[in-house]
C-alpha cells in the first residue's frame, strides 16, 4: 500500500518578509530565518509553502528548475522547518482537504509514522473535538499538535474509532475516502497522539500506563490548557475585553437590604494581643466537631472581618480593584462570600450574602429547602461526621477574572479558593474556633439556592465553621 504525499504549508503564524529577489525572511512568533542566495526556484518553493502548500514532489521540481545545485539547500531548510514547528501536513482526497496537522508546542515534530494494514487502531480516551471558529479540531493533552478537521467525512472517521477498527473496515465505514488517503489520515492521527494501536491482547498503550491511568480526561485537559506548553492559546493578562465589554465592579453590589451589622473588631488590639504565627500555624487542623453552644454573631463578624473584608478600593483605567487581608491575582478578588447558618446566636437560621465594604451580612432567603440540602451536602463531603454550625461558600464572579486573562482565569480561581482556605484556616484557629475546608460541592444547588447565573458566579469552594469543643 503506497501512501499519499502529504500537502506542506507554513502554519498560521508563519509569514514571509522579501527582502530581495534572492532574500526572505521567515517569520514566526519565536523566531525569524533569513534565507539568502535563493534560485528563482528555491524562492518560489518558499513562497509556495506560504500560500496554501504543495507536496514535496511539487516543490521539490520546481527548485529543479534551475537545476540539482540547491536541492540539497532545500531539504535543509525543509528539515529545519520542520523541526522548528512551522510546518502542516494537510490530507486531501480528490484535492480536496481532509485533515490538516498544526504544531501547537515546540516540542513536536512531525515523523512518517507507520501504519500496519493487519493492526486495528482506536481513539484516545483524552482525544476531544470542538468547534473553533469555523473549523472542527481534535485535539489531546497528550499531543503537541492539533488536527482540522475540514469536511465531515473526518469527523465521520473519528466516530469510527471509538471501536478498533483498521484501515479497510475505516474505508468500508466511509467509502468516500481512498485507501490511500485513509493511511496518510491514520499518520495524521498517530502523530498527533489521538489513536493507538491495539495489540494481541485488547489492550493498547495508554491503557498500560499506570500514571496515565490515574488522570481523569478534564484534569488532564485542564492542566495543559491552564499552563504553557502544549498550546497556542492566548495566555494571561491580554485583557481580552478591553473597550468590548465593561469590566464588572471590583465589589458586588448589596443584593439586599435586609442585613445584619456585623462586629468590627480592634486590630491593632489583636495586633498586640493574638497567639503567635508559628504557633497558629503549627496548631492549625480540620476540626469536624462542635461545642454544644454554638458560634456567635461576634465570632463570626470579627472572623469575616480578619479575613475577608475589603480594606481599600482602587480606581484603574482597567476597572476596580480592591485589597483585602489575602491575596487575589491582579487584585481582581472575584470570589463572592456566602453564609449558609444552620446554628448561631444572635443570626437566624437561613442564607446570606457577606458584603465586604459595610461589613455586613445581607440575607437571602430564610431556612428553606435550599439551606436543608446545602447542609446535608457539607454533612456528606464531611463524611456525615457533623453538620456545620456555618457553611461558608465561596463563589466566583467568572467574568472578573476572564474579562483580563486567557486560558489561566479558571486556574486562578481555585488557586484563590485554596488562599482563602488557609486564610480562614489561621484566622479560624486564632480565634480557637473549629474549621474545615470542604473538597466538593454542588454548584447547580448553590446557583438556585442564591438565585445567581450559573455561568456568571456559581459556587467553586466550602468551607464549614464552628464553635470550638473543649476535647479539641
Amino acid at each position: 500500500m503506497s501512501y499519499q504525499s502529504f500537502i506542506l504549508s507554513f502554519r498560521n503564524g508563519v509569514s514571509l518578509k522579501k527582502e530581495s529577489k534572492e532574500e526572505i525572511i521567515v517569520q514566526s512568533e519565536a523566531h525569524n530565518y533569513t534565507l539568502k542566495q535563493l534560485s528563482y526556484g528555491l524562492y518560489s518553493a518558499i513562497q509556495l509553502l506560504a500560500c496554501g502548500g504543495a507536496t514535496e514532489e511539487h516543490l521539490s521540481n520546481l527548485v529543479l528548475l534551475n537545476g540539482y545545485y540547491q536541492l540539497p539547500l532545500f531539504y535543509y531548510y525543509l528539515k529545519n522547518f520542520n523541526i522548528n514547528c512551522l510546518l502542516c501536513h494537510t490530507v486531501t482526497q480528490h484535492n480536496i482537504p481532509l485533515a490538516t496537522i498544526t504544531p501547537i508546542s515546540q516540542d513536536y515534530q512531525f515523523v512518517e509514522k507507520k501504519v500496519y494494514i493487519d493492526k486495528k487502531y482506536i481513539l484516545s480516551r483524552f482525544a476531544c473535538v470542538h468547534r473553533n471558529l469555523e473549523n472542527l479540531i481534535l485535539e489531546s493533552p497528550l499531543s503537541h499538535a492539533q488536527i482540522i478537521l475540514h469536511d465531515w467525512r473526518g469527523a465521520a472517521l473519528i466516530a469510527e474509532l471509538a471501536k478498533p477498527k483498521n484501515c479497510y473496515e475505516l474505508c468500508s465505514k466511509v467509502p468516500e475516502i481512498s485507501e490511500a488517503s485513509m493511511f496518510a489520515f491514520l499518520q495524521l492521527l498517530l502523530n498527533a497522539e489521538v489513536i493507538s494501536v491495539v495489540e494481541a491482547n485488547g489492550k493498547i498503550e495508554e491503557e498500560e500506563n499506570l500514571t496515565l491511568a490515574q488522570w481523569e480526561f478534564h484534569d488532564l485537559l485542564f492542566h495543559t490548557r491552564s499552563r504553557q506548553g502544549r498550546h497556542t492559546n492566548l495566555y494571561g493578562a491580554t485583557y481580552r475585553f478591553l473597550d468590548k465589554i465593561n469590566p464588572l465592579p471590583g465589589v458586588k453590589p448589596k443584593i439586599s437590604n435586609d442585613v445584619i451589622e456585623l462586629y468590627k473588631p480592634d486590630i491593632e488590639k489583636l495586633q498586640e494581643e493574638d497567639l503567635p504565627f508559628t504557633l497558629v500555624l503549627e496548631k492549625r487542623k480540620s476540626i469536624r466537631s462542635y461545642a454544644e453552644k454554638p458560634i456567635t454573631d461576634k465570632q463570626i463578624s470579627e472572623f469575616l472581618y480578619r479575613s475577608a473584608r475589603v480594606r481599600e478600593i482602587f480606581k484603574t483605567e482597567y476597572g476596580e480593584l480592591t485589597n483585602r487581608p489575602y491575596p487575589s491575582g491582579g487584585g481582581i478578588y472575584e470570589l463572592e462570600i456566602y453564609l449558609t447558618v444552620n446554628t448561631c446566636e444572635n443570626i437566624p437560621s437561613g442564607l446570606y450574602h457577606y458584603s465586604p465594604v459595610e461589613h455586613q451580612l445581607c440575607k437571602l432567603s430564610d431556612r428553606n429547602k435550599y439551606v436543608e440540602t446545602l447542609l446535608l451536602q457539607a454533612s456528606i463531603s464531611a463524611a456525615r461526621t457533623c453538620t456545620p454550625q456555618i457553611l461558608i461558600t465561596f463563589a466566583a464572579r467568572f467574568q472578573r477574572m476572564s474579562w483580563k486573562y486567557n486560558s489561566i482565569a479558571y486556574a486562578a480561581i481555585l488557586k484563590h479558593v485554596g488562599v482563602v482556605y488557609q486564610t480562614m484556616y489561621l484566622v479560624a484557629t486564632a480565634m480557637n474556633l473549629a474549621p474545615c475546608g470542604l473538597g466538593c460541592g454542588n454548584s447547580d444547588l448553590f446557583a438556585k439556592a442564591a438565585g445567581t447565573d450559573y455561568y456568571a458566579e456559581t459556587s467553586v469552594g466550602e468551607f464549614m465553621l464552628g464553635s470550638k469543643p473543649l476535647e479539641q
